[in-house]
């Protein structure tokens, strides 16, 4: 199937749009990205992105934000077909992850509520492709947590047939996906945040050059800076790091106060601003390493590094020296599009969805059970997806 996976950056930096080849099915199911783009949010749309994640939201901006991403989808989608010249009628389905700008849990850890702007209903219009979003509800529903979702594509596509491999994802907040090899069928995978990833490198940043740089991208300040080894042992010694899993990082726990107060910790050691973001480096790096120790149920032979993060080649040495002996992969050394996985996985979900197949781990999510994911939306195209798909599978059947 021909399937375009669309992500909607709850980052607030922009759209992926993914054209790509699902087939087959579990456990031999194959999955590519042919082509992809992102579309940056402008100004407005970022900004007001940002406030909606903020707990006094207003409600008439939520409602807004939902038809203005559902709008920025499509609109990513015809970028998308008019650069790589393939018509609209050659397309089966679209797979949209919207922006996540509240969750609700409840003192017993529940997920009470989960919002995801996108109004696929403007997908679908403006397209005329049947659309398959909101893929979290239903895991929530059979009391998961509605996260990760990408934990199935990973078992099914980066799983390793004799090696341990660790899924790390390195933007905003890390977070991580121990899948044991397919020789060790007694374990069962794992997942959970292993702390800060990217957002107090990039609030102290923001803060050191007021305003003026909004991140350390390329890790150039870290490198010019001197690690206070006294200062990150202090950091490391939170209690989040220690905590069992599952467990959440959020920006309620990492967040601009905790960096105001580290930065100022920094000045009264006479640190400089370059010392102060390599620190923050080496714990991002450290707490993940300490998160692999700690929680693995065995030794990490190989990690696979995705998100922001691999584009920071200072926290990559920090994190390769952390880790050692274990070996450090992208998604590029395993024929994935590392830049466009996110997008991938919503295309991938979709094709789950579609041919009406689970799309969730409960070791993962937590959920009760396994459960097919999303809602679907009705494009032009649907009768005849339908007639195509009901012919193909029986033809399955026969064979």
């Amino acid at each position: 199937m021909i399937i375009i996976g669309v992500n909607a950056s709850s980052e607030a930096d922009g759209i992926s749009a993914a054209l790509c080849e699902i087939n087959g099915a579990p456990p031999a199911l194959q999955a590519r990205v042919i082509q992809a783009i992102t579309l940056p949010y402008d100004a407005p749309l970022r900004a007001r992105l940002v406030q909606a994640a903020t707990p006094d939201a207003d409600p008439a901006l939520l409602s807004a934000l939902h038809v203005e991403v559902g709008e920025a989808c499509a609109q990513a989608v015809r970028v998308l077909l008019r650069e790589t010249h393939v018509r609209t009628a050659a397309v089966d389905l679209i797979g949209v992850q919207g922006v996540t700008v509240c969750e609700v849990i409840s003192d017993d850890g529940r997920v009470r509520g989960l919002m995801q702007l996108g109004d696929p209903a403007f997908i679908a219009e403006y397209t005329g492709i049947t659309t398959i979003d909101h893929f979290p509800m239903r895991d929530v529903a059979a009391k998961g947590r509605g996260a990760p979702l990408s934990g199935m594509f990973d078992w099914l596509i980066v799983r390793h047939p004799t090696r341990w491999r660790a899924v790390q994802h390195l933007d905003s907040v890390a977070r991580v996906t121990i899948l044991p090899p397919y020789s060790e069928e007694a374990f069962a995978p794992l997942a959970f945040d292993t702390g800060p990833g990217t957002v107090l490198i990039d609030a102290a940043v923001k803060l050191l050059t007021e305003g003026t740089i909004a991140a350390d991208m390329e890790g150039q300040l870290a490198a010019q800076g001197e690690v206070d080894f006294g200062l990150l042992a202090y950091l490391l010694d939170d209690p989040y790091y220690n905590r069992k899993p599952p467990k959440t990082a959020g920006r309620e726990g990492f967040n601009l106060d905790m960096v105001r107060e580290i930065v100022r910790m920094g000045r009264i050691r006479g640190r400089s601003s370059a010392d102060i973001v390599a620190t923050l480096t080496a714990l991002t790096a450290r707490s993940i390493a300490h998160a692999y120790q700690c929680h693995a149920p065995a030794l990490i032979d190989e990690i696979v590094i995705g998100g922001v993060g691999v584009h920071n080649p200072t926290l990559m040495q920090m994190l390769s020296d952390a880790v050692e002996p274990s070996r450090m992969l992208t998604y590029a050394d395993l024929g994935i599009d590392g830049d466009h996985k996110e997008a991938l996985v919503s295309a991938f979900l979709a094709h789950e969805s579609w041919h009406q197949r689970a799309g969730n781990l409960p070791a993962l999510t937590g959920a009760g059970r396994r459960v097919v994911l999303g809602q679907i939306t009705p494009g032009k195209n649907m009768l005849e997806l339908n007639r195509r798909t009901l012919a193909h599978d029986d033809l399955s059947d026969r064979d």
